[in-house]
């Protein structure tokens, strides 16, 4: 699915130009690209979820500036980049060691996955596997049950 998506690919292309430590393209968009493809639709891209983890710093103000460069790289999209560093504290974690640690926290089964290219290869993060996305199941991650 993702290979034959060009849009698709043009986003996970551009993270990748940031190299951002443990960068990803998560959560909704890639959820979405599934459940269209298994319903024959297509669903308006509200936001791009770009996640990556940087201990060194966790400003507000650097997720800004990436989210502008990604402007640049690819106009007229909705970036949203968060780090993993910073975001346990929004819902009362400890805090998250990688990227796949804090996509492990998100609430949902289906959205707790995400995709990147990495060396030229496609790599999927799927915490909880990909058995409730295909199944169209929407069931809480352990730490919201």
């Amino acid at each position: 699915m993702i290979e034959h998506d060009s849009n698709l690919l043009s986003i996970l292309r551009a993270v990748e130009e940031l190299n951002l430590t443990d960068s990803w393209v998560c959560a909704g968009l890639m959820r979405n690209k599934v459940w269209d493809t298994l319903h024959n639709t297509i669903t308006p891209v509200n936001d791009i979820d770009v996640i990556y983890f940087d201990t060194s710093d966790i400003s507000w103000e650097i997720e800004k500036e990436l989210e502008k460069k990604l402007g640049c790289l690819l106009p007229n999209q909705p970036w949203t980049v968060k780090n993993q560093a910073r975001m346990h504290s929004k819902s009362g974690f400890d805090p998250f060691t990688s990227s796949y640690d804090g996509v492990a926290h998100f609430p949902e089964t289906p959205t707790a996955l995400a995709v990147r290219f990495h060396h030229n290869k496609l790599e999927i993060m799927a915490p909880y596997g990909l058995n409730d996305l295909f199944e169209l199941k929407v069931k809480p991650t352990p730490f919201y049950q």
